[in-house]
């Protein structure tokens, strides 16, 4: 990976957990948390969904390829033949 991809993907990171962290915050506050224990609320909001975004994200590659191989009864590779 270029130097400039790496930068674009750091940013792109680091926008995500903000907006995370901000909706959050105000969903937090909205729900009437005030003082110290809207801090706690945020951080355990904020990772929560982190932590539930990092194991759908390879969840939902398995089960694509699973859904994928139920419907197509050949792998991708192979080229079927017919035995005369």
């Amino acid at each position: 990976m270029s130097k400039s991809t790496k930068k674009i993907l750091a940013i792109l990171a680091l926008t995500l957990v903000l907006a995370i962290a901000l909706g959050s915050l105000v969903v937090a506050y909205a729900g009437g948390i005030r003082g110290i224990g809207l801090l706690g609320v945020w951080f355990f909001l904020t990772f929560g969904i982190i932590v539930v975004l990092g194991q759908m994200i390879p969840a939902g590659i398995l089960l694509s390829s699973f859904i994928g191989s139920a419907i197509t009864p050949f792998r991708k590779g192979e080229i079927p033949i017919r035995a005369i």
